[in-house]
């Protein structure tokens, strides 16, 4: 614990807060709270985690990263971070830090080899955040996304 902050896994309590960061901290301002709930009852806890930095006497999260098990057969398990996000007003006081360390460990102990995060080119403040805590540039690359109609978009189950 750093400064009130503590690190712990994050609970369906935290979605409201989960929700507005995202929306105003990572930039995801179409975020719906229904979306983060329906896909916070779908994580796979054999192969992702959540951690929240929560503060305050009622543990309300300010801060969250979302990270994931990542196997291929061309090198060794690392660990993907999918999301990692500090409330703008609690920036500054090692929240981020506190957030990757658990992250690190837990895939440590899961048995990844790497860790890696994929950021925006627009986001030099994260870059040079991710930098200064060890981690180099690997590679630049484009991003393709194609959207698939599934049964659930359609309605069905």
């Amino acid at each position: 614990m750093t400064d009130g902050i503590r690190i712990r896994r994050a609970e369906a309590k935290d979605i409201p807060q989960l929700t507005e960061i995202f929306q105003k901290d990572l930039g995801y301002g179409a975020c719906m709270q229904e979306t983060v709930a329906a896909q916070f009852t779908k994580l796979d806890e054999k192969r992702e985690a959540v951690f929240v930095a929560a503060t305050g006497t009622d543990d309300r999260a300010i801060g969250v990263i979302h990270v994931e098990l990542y196997n291929t057969l061309y090198f060794p398990m690392l660990a993907n971070i999918l999301g990692l996000a500090v409330s703008s007003c609690c920036r500054g006081r090692g929240t981020g830090s506190l957030l990757l360390t658990a992250a690190e460990e837990w895939a440590a102990r899961e048995g990844a080899a790497f860790m890696r995060v994929n950021s925006e080119e627009s986001r030099t403040e994260a870059h040079a955040f991710y930098r200064k805590r060890g981690y180099t540039d690997e590679k630049e690359q484009k991003r393709f996304l194609k959207e698939l109609s599934s049964p659930c978009q359609q309605g069905g189950k």
